[in-house]
């Protein structure tokens, strides 16, 4: 059986019990509180007693003991529970710390994260030891469990094995199985992943689908092999699908699918009144889409589309909370739960002035109270990127008949190659580019012709993508080796080279595929970023997600992966890598 681990010893539920028999003073108290309250679905009048992390009475009584005790007037907020982002993606150029950080100044202090760099690019070890750090901060940190790497690896059935796999469905801060995006695999047969899904219904886990375009028959299909929630509904109808098979459908508004107020017009167009099945996501957005806020800008959008207030702030909070399961921990304002309060001057604007999380002001009167301590990085095997090994011209050959074409930021269909590519660079006149994969070790490399991505870009590194291989995109041969020289000078980044001199870079000082930066000053960056790509002709909306995606086999049509250019469709692998 999975070990349950409790959040408080004995001693410390008595010393919560001898808080109400007035033995013991509460840290805070939040006096003349009017809070969200789920279970009557009004808004309450009541004192909050809050010891250590964790709310120990919610109602009319005053502690008769205070000494010591920090006494708040809450006359002028209303509260809610802490938000919960139920599928994030912590490793868009931002890392799972910084992400916490910057989230909990808008409300959201629970994230349920996806498990992929960690199972990628770190050992067993290395990453339950960052996960139990992650324990430490303010933020509370909930992991999935992928069943498949979503893209063609050389070695994947070390990195999915199943002692690996179980070792992190066992895992007490994993709650999910998923995401599926290896799901027609699972359809064609896959048993060891039919096998991993078995085990996490056995662990009364949940499991995350990821379906676009799925037909009502292929929906029925997946709900029968234990799939609970799908996040990949595109229009009202395709959520109208997914709830009539029994789905939670979690709403999306990301930086690639900003689908959510269209969502809310047209389930509301189809007569759907009824929000229980559904909840929020940004879906691992990059960091300038989440500028103006995280859940609570998904909360602000449903109130504004006609959602009851309620069932707004609900869809961010307690429906998550009962969908994992923890809703005897997180997800609501009352006794026994995790002091994870949001304090807001009005209910229509859920952005909050100040933010308990874990009992911890973590936001102030507006202000970042600066709660979240640095990380020893290297302790958990995420060092700047080391590379041992050098690209040369010899490595620029791209005599390949056919390269790939960007239909918009991340998906790529095949094109035939009719310029001649035999030179050291390439002419502004047209959109087509020489675009390598590296490994990242320097054992293999694959070279093909981009179509689409810019029109006068000399040479672009990067070692931010799916598998932590490294790209290479550009006009010119010079540029793109220089480029490469100085991303692997700087332990890993996105660099830009024009004319022979680096122009733009962004470090990523974590294992070459995460800054250490805060995510406000990341943002700064990645506006550089975008705004310097955009006047090279890159027309997109995402360049983060289209660098991410090149290698993703879960997006059709044609791919570029470790094992070579890759048809999804027909699941073959059209040239295969070339050892260097």
């Amino acid at each position: 059986m999975l070990e349950q681990r409790y959040r408080w010893k004995n001693k410390h539920l008595r010393q919560h019990v001898s808080i109400l028999d007035g033995k013991t003073a509460p840290t805070i108290l939040l006096k003349n509180a009017r809070y969200l309250n789920q279970i009557l679905r009004k808004w309450v009048n009541a004192n909050i007693w809050i010891y250590g992390d964790r709310i120990v009475y919610v109602g009319d009584k005053l502690p008769e003991k205070t000494d010591g005790c920090q006494v708040v007037d809450c006359s002028e907020y209303v509260l809610v529970p802490g938000y919960i982002e139920p599928h994030a993606h912590p490793f868009q150029l931002y890392n799972p710390h910084s992400l916490a950080s910057y989230a909990s100044q808008f409300g959201t202090t629970t994230l349920i994260n996806d498990n992929m760099m960690l199972a990628l690019q770190l050992n067993k070890k290395e990453a339950f030891s960052f996960l139990r750090e992650m324990r430490n901060i303010p933020s509370t940190m909930y992991w999935w469990c992928r069943f498949d790497p979503q893209t063609e690896l050389q070695n994947e059935e070390y990195l999915f094995s199943h002692s690996n796999v179980k070792a992190w469905l066992e895992h007490d801060a994993v709650l999910q199985g998923g995401e599926l995006t290896g799901w027609p695999k699972l359809l064609d047969g896959d048993d060891m992943m039919l096998h991993w899904m078995q085990e996490t219904k056995r662990m009364r886990k949940q499991i995350e689908g990821h379906f676009p375009g799925a037909s009502e028959k292929t929906l029925a299909k997946l709900m029968l092999l234990g799939a609970d929630c799908d996040h990949e509904a595109m229009t009202g109808k395709e959520v109208y699908d997914r709830l009539l098979q029994g789905y939670t459908v979690s709403l999306r508004y990301s930086s690639i699918r900003p689908d959510l107020p269209k969502l809310l017009d047209e389930i509301h167009e189809l007569g759907i009144e009824h929000y229980d099945q559904f909840f929020f996501t940004t879906d691992g957005s990059s960091s300038t889409f989440s500028e103006s806020g995280i859940t609570d800008e998904m909360i602000r959008i449903a109130i504004e589309k006609g959602v009851p207030v309620i069932d707004a702030y609900n869809m961010g909070t307690i429906n998550i909370a009962k969908y994992y399961n923890i809703q005897y921990l997180h997800g609501n304002i009352a006794t026994g739960r995790v002091a994870n309060i949001n304090f807001l001057k009005d209910e229509k604007d859920p952005t909050p002035v100040s933010v308990l999380a874990k009992g911890k002001w973590v936001k102030l009167d507006g202000e970042d109270q600066n709660m979240y301590e640095e990380i020893a990085w290297d302790e958990f095997g995420l060092e700047p990127l080391e590379i041992d090994w050098e690209l040369s011209m010899d490595d620029m050959q791209f005599s390949m008949p056919f390269g790939i074409k960007m239909e918009n930021s991340v998906l790529t269909k095949p094109y035939s190659v009719a310029i001649d590519v035999s030179n050291n660079d390439l002419d502004y006149s047209h959109d087509e580019c020489f675009f390598m994969l590296v490994d990242r070790n320097g054992k293999w490399r694959v070279n093909t012709v981009l179509k689409g991505f810019a029109t006068k870009l000399d040479g672009l590194a990067s070692s931010f993508s799916n598998t932590g291989d490294i790209i290479v995109i550009g006009k010119n041969k010079e540029d793109m080796l220089n480029a490469f020289l100085r991303m692997k000078e700087i332990g890993g980044g996105i660099v830009i080279s024009e004319q022979g001199e680096v122009v733009l870079e962004v470090q990523l000082k974590l294992k070459g595929l995460m800054s250490h930066k805060k995510v406000e000053d990341l943002i700064e960056d990645e506006k550089k970023l975008l705004a310097y790509l955009k006047d090279k002709g890159y027309q997109f909306a995402d360049p983060i997600y289209t660098l991410l995606f090149f290698s993703s086999t879960h997006l059709p049509y044609i791919r570029v992966t470790q094992r070579g250019i890759y048809d999804v469709m027909n699941k073959t692998v059209l040239f295969p890598t070339i050892m260097r």
